[in-house]
């Protein structure tokens, strides 16, 4: 059976979808005022000092700069130039046009192809709530942040630039997987990647030739993926600029306005008969409730679960690890790899987290019936700027575990 969700539950979900799409639409506005910020800080010091700054050509820098973030707002309104496709109705009010403000404007995509740090995943609910009822919603600095890290997974996931950092990431996951099913049919195994993000890694293994599923509660990383996996016709067919958001730690004007193609594959182009698929919403939800959907039976289903970066978003770990057991069939792989960003330490809005180190998980996992192999560090960053002069690399934790013994 489904989860149950009442009227508010929906009424909060319309909100926060529309609030995620308004957010798309005024990255334009919110973005150009930023630079614009700059330019009348400018005038702020003595005249000298901003003589010396033209020279620099400093001024054009920030026209370069207003460019590209046009040219970034084009990408990603073509996102959600059609948002009604996830069954939400959106308002009027929210589009850039219906404000008076000039945005720029998507182009009409008529393809369409369906397949049956922080370091960000599932937990993008906006700061603080507002009714769409009263008026059009003004994005939170939250809300731009997790859009500014939606267009820097795009380069980790769906670009060439990104090819090292995933390959750190993916590669060891892969490798792990293939190994454990060698000479067995891979058309016959489910395999499943919960906190899919744009959804690279589900794809990937996908293409090796297993039945893959994503799950995604994101609603940025969902509306983004659906434009990447079913409405890209050709490969590099989109451009972004991920850069330019911030000023710091930059080495040169041409590593701040470097432009990024994307995709560096056309996701459309797998195998003959190859089983991928994506499903949105909350991962315990969907896969952690006792009674399942008689048509897509949970509980012992999943031969293999691949989780990158994205054990360290639950709420509660012990559940996260029943249900990741309680899915797995009998003698199925469970492949980990990422940090122990706990997301809900210390967050505002006082949800319950419960917070181990490494050493705790790892025998919380044995404790609920898991027998890990292979564990190691794997160090890598996530969604960054390999020319920056500064670089987060976290020492990732990396284990097989296998399902040995039912959960207590």
């Amino acid at each position: 059976m489904c989860p149950q969700f009442s009227e508010d539950d929906v009424e909060e979900e319309q909100a926060h979808f529309q609030h995620v799409v308004s957010t798309f639409q005024q990255y334009a506005r919110y973005s150009l005022n930023a630079n614009n910020r700059r330019r009348k800080d400018i005038h702020t010091i003595p005249l000298a000092d901003r003589e010396l700054l033209t020279k620099l050509g400093y001024g054009q820098k920030l026209k370069d700069v207003d460019k590209a973030i046009l040219a970034n707002a084009a990408f990603l309104n073509k996102i959600v130039e059609s948002p009604e496709i996830f069954g939400h109705a959106i308002d009027a009010d929210t589009s850039e046009a219906g404000n008076g403000t000039p945005g720029p404007r998507a182009e009409e995509t008529a393809y369409e192809h369906a397949h049956p740090h922080t370091h960000a995943h599932s937990h993008d609910r906006p700061t603080r709530p507002s009714d769409p009822r009263k008026g059009r919603y003004r994005p939170t600095e939250f809300d731009m942040d997790k859009l500014r890290s939606t267009i820097k997974l795009f380069v980790r996931d769906w670009s060439r630039d990104g090819k090292t950092e995933r390959d750190l990431c993916y590669e060891p996951m892969k490798q792990a997987l293939e190994e454990h099913f060698e000479g067995k049919d891979r058309g016959t195994l489910r395999v499943l990647v919960p906190g899919a993000g744009l959804g690279r890694l589900a794809y990937d293994v996908a293409r090796l030739g297993f039945a893959c599923q994503g799950n995604e509660f994101s609603h940025y990383m969902l509306l983004a993926s659906y434009l990447i996996l079913n409405r890209t016709q050709s490969i590099d067919e989109h451009t972004i600029y991920p850069y330019i958001h911030s000023f710091s730690n930059v080495l040169s004007r041409e590593t701040l306005l470097k432009a990024v193609t994307i995709p560096d594959v056309l996701p459309s182009d797998l195998p003959p008969g190859s089983n991928f698929s994506l499903v949105a919403g909350d991962f315990e939800e969907i896969y952690g409730a006792e009674d399942t959907d008689e048509n897509e039976p949970q509980a012992g289903k999943w031969d293999a679960i691949l989780t990158c970066f994205f054990i360290d978003t639950a709420k509660n770990i012990v559940n996260y690890l029943r249900v990741l057991h309680r899915i797995l069939a009998p003698g199925g792989v469970w492949i980990n790899l990422g940090p122990l960003l706990w997301h809900f330490e210390n967050n505002e809005h006082e949800y319950p987290s419960i917070e181990l180190d490494l050493s705790e998980v790892k025998e919380l996992a044995r404790t609920i019936g898991f027998k890990l192999y292979d564990e190691r560090t794997i160090d890598t960053s996530y969604s960054s700027n390999d020319q920056s002069m500064l670089r987060y690399v976290y020492h990732a934790a990396f284990w097989k575990a296998v399902k040995v013994s039912p959960a207590e």
